[in-house]
């Protein structure tokens, strides 16, 4: 579980406040080996050799139920290597873990409820383009993304952010403001991984578009707050980082970054998690600061207390 984050659209409405919950590991869809009215004989309950060869004399007969007396045949090396673990980086949810999710589940979206928020969700394939919009073209690399027999470039959504962006303008005028979504939806990231890091993960958004004073922060950060009560975690578990754009807007200012460069600067910044400082600093010089500009931005970034932040202003 970690970070929370604010971000912006270029052609979202002005005012964007976003909140999101990561649980890792992720689900995975379920499916049925048999049709529904299949009746699966006793002997082949415990024999997954048998159970192959079930199925197999199964489809040989037109898929009919009722194959009772067809004896297992032998299974091929084939099929005995097949690997019965679920693609790396994902993971299974038996029942003692599904019902540990559905309880967290349940609360990401009491909580949201309690202070307004309405549900939506998004479709877990979307258009490439609409990441790469948000990231750069380095975002590719980390995509599970393909070409569809329409030949577009279709991606699994890395995050929930973009798609919201994309809904909201495609509801134009259509809603009024202010908006107040929420979203529990599965995600895919194809990168390295880390302990407690997958592939796969759950993303608990809570978006607030519209509100022009700081109050939406305020109301998120009162709702991630009254989470964490609720399942128990305290102050002495967790701790808030905050990212505010006007900050970074003044630091660029005050050593005459132009603001042509503003884009391109916060999507480097988004990575300081990910990749070393040495590589965030030669991406910031590529992208036209100044030497001076990226150490006084980079001391701001280290920042941990308002107090602290009123003082280098």
């Amino acid at each position: 579980m970690n970070r929370s984050r604010r971000t912006q659209t270029t052609a979202m409405p002005a005012i964007h406040s976003s909140l999101s919950f990561y649980m890792k590991p992720l689900f995975l869809s379920n499916f049925s080996l048999f049709p529904r009215k299949f009746t699966v004989p006793k002997e082949y309950l415990l024999n997954p050799r048998s159970l192959c060869a079930l199925s197999s004399a199964s489809n040989q007969n037109g898929g009919r139920s009722g194959a009772r007396s067809l004896s297992p045949s032998p299974v091929s090396d084939d099929l005995q290597k097949i690997d019965v673990n679920p693609p790396k980086g994902t993971r299974d949810f038996p029942p003692e873990d599904m019902r540990l999710r559905n309880w967290l589940f349940h609360n990401f979206q009491e909580v949201s409820r309690l202070f307004g928020f309405e549900e939506v969700d998004f479709p877990v394939l979307e258009s490439e383009a609409l990441f790469i919009r948000k990231a750069g073209e380095e975002i590719r690399d980390q995509l599970y993304c393909f070409e569809d027999r329409g030949n577009r470039r279709v991606a699994l959504r890395p995050e929930l952010t973009p798609s919201l962006a994309r809904l909201v303008i495609q509801k134009g005028k259509s809603v009024s403001l202010p908006l107040k979504w929420f979203a529990v939806g599965q995600c895919w990231r194809y990168e390295r991984m880390t302990r407690g890091r997958r592939r796969e993960h759950y993303q608990w958004n809570m978006d607030i578009i519209g509100v022009p004073a700081v109050t939406a922060e305020a109301e998120l950060i009162s709702s991630i707050v009254t989470f964490f009560k609720r399942i128990g975690i305290t102050a002495s578990d967790v701790g808030f980082r905050i990212s505010s754009r006007k900050v970074l807007q003044e630091v660029l200012r005050c050593h005459s970054i132009p603001e042509h460069l503003f884009g391109k600067v916060c999507i480097i910044i988004d990575k300081i998690e990910k990749l070393p400082l040495d590589v965030i600093k030669n991406d910031l010089k590529s992208a036209g600061m100044s030497e001076a500009a990226i150490e006084e931005l980079s001391r701001v970034l280290s920042i941990k207390s308002l107090t602290e932040l009123e003082g280098w202003f």
